[in-house]
């Protein structure tokens, strides 16, 4: 597949190349339980148990967590009162949650992870979708260190015909194999130049001459508005790819942009905001919510983010997202069994907790419809606690 890509791309251009691999895509086998019609969500309640993140602020190893049961996770996600599933199609370091896909799945995957994710979730009446980390891919780096800026754990992938080829046929494969309702991109930004002390690659210069009509300076350095507007076009083409082979793959298929910088020069007002289904403030305050509210479609809608990085109150959060009517996330990074420890959270009152774990309980407590204070006891009912 890959040396057609490259022959259709020389040969056509990026545009036809993805329409053809978008066709190719959606014409792959489709599984008839992925049909069972989930119900149609109201308000948003999501949670990710987060497979892409390693220690030290390191990309997970390819493999990690590859013995992870689709069973026991959707089982989670229901005690957690969630409606929708955030799980993954490809993490960052490269490789697939799915197997027998255009993108090699994860060593040593024991289940055919995120189908069967599809099945038991609509068996439950939860959406599930995927997630694609946009500009980084540890695998990608490697295989192509001459589009790539290393592979660093931060964005560092510009935008080539090369790469958005291998993106649109990533997303195609997984929307159309799979069965999901959606997918999450993340990390829709320029790349970090850190690895080559700020110079560009060639890739990139060409790159930068065919979105501008003009060569890249010749001194190498851009000005502010020459870096906004050739990044405000990187992003845009960028966009259009993957909402291209989304769509095509399924026109119903959930579009989620996850952004934490909301206010970017690089993204305000543009035609990816208007067009996206769901957008996301990872930076998890309302605040930047509300911003955004005008430069978004008719029909998007918006969702705040707990995490233990943005540091975000959650009995604060949680209740003004409710009265505003936007949805709710969160994610944390799971344990050794893939998995997290979600019942003492439920037991204990929430002012006892900290961190991620206050935020799941937090989180928990509203997707259940029941008080911040309340506690679940041993008949699996949440009550007030006694004074």
């Amino acid at each position: 597949m890959m040396f057609m890509n490259r022959w259709i791309i020389s040969a056509f251009g990026l545009s036809f190349a993805v329409a053809i691999m978008g066709v190719i895509c959606a014409a792959g086998p489709r599984d008839a339980s992925h049909n069972i019609a989930p119900a149609k969500i109201k308000d948003i309640k999501v949670y990710c148990l987060d497979f892409n993140w390693g220690g030290r602020r390191k990309f997970a190893e390819p493999g990690t967590w590859a013995d992870a049961d689709p069973a026991k996770h959707v089982a989670w996600y229901k005690a957690m009162g969630a409606n929708v599933i955030q799980t993954f199609a490809v993490s960052c370091n490269g490789y697939a949650w799915y197997k027998n896909g255009f993108v090699p799945a994860q060593p040593g995957l024991k289940h055919d992870f995120l189908p069967e994710m599809v099945k038991l979730g609509h068996k439950e009446g939860m959406l599930v979708i995927g997630y694609f980390c946009i500009a980084a891919n540890s695998k990608w780096a490697k295989d192509h260190p001459d589009l790539s800026y290393g592979a660093p754990s931060t964005y560092h992938i510009p935008y080539t015909d090369e790469y958005l080829a291998y993106l649109a046929e990533s997303i195609g494969d997984a929307v159309g194999k799979s069965g999901i309702d959606g997918i999450m991109i993340d990390w829709v930004w320029q790349p970090n130049r850190g690895a080559t002390r700020g110079k560009w690659l060639d890739c990139e210069k060409k790159l930068y001459a065919q979105l501008m009509g003009k060569a890249y300076p010749a001194g190498g350095k851009l000005t502010g508005k020459q870096g906004v507007a050739y990044g405000r076009k990187a992003i845009d083409r960028c966009w259009k790819t993957i909402r291209k082979a989304a769509k095509d793959a399924n026109p119903k298929c959930i579009i989620w942009l996850t952004s934490n910088n909301t206010t970017h020069p690089h993204v305000v007002n543009s035609a990816m905001y208007k067009e996206t289904d769901w957008l996301m403030n990872e930076a998890g305050d309302i605040k930047r919510v509300q911003a955004v509210k005008p430069m978004i479609g008719k029909h998007t809608r918006l969702i705040t983010c707990l995490a233990r990085w943005n540091r975000q109150d959650a009995t604060a959060i949680v209740p003004a997202a409710l009265k505003e009517g936007i949805g709710l996330y969160g994610f944390a990074r799971p344990g050794a069994d893939s998995l997290l420890p979600l019942e003492p959270l439920l037991t204990r009152p929430v002012k006892e907790l900290r961190g991620d774990q206050r935020n799941i309980a937090v989180l928990a407590r509203a997707y259940h419809g029941v008080s911040v204070d309340s506690v679940r006891n041993d008949k699996g009912q949440f009550v007030q606690p006694t004074k």
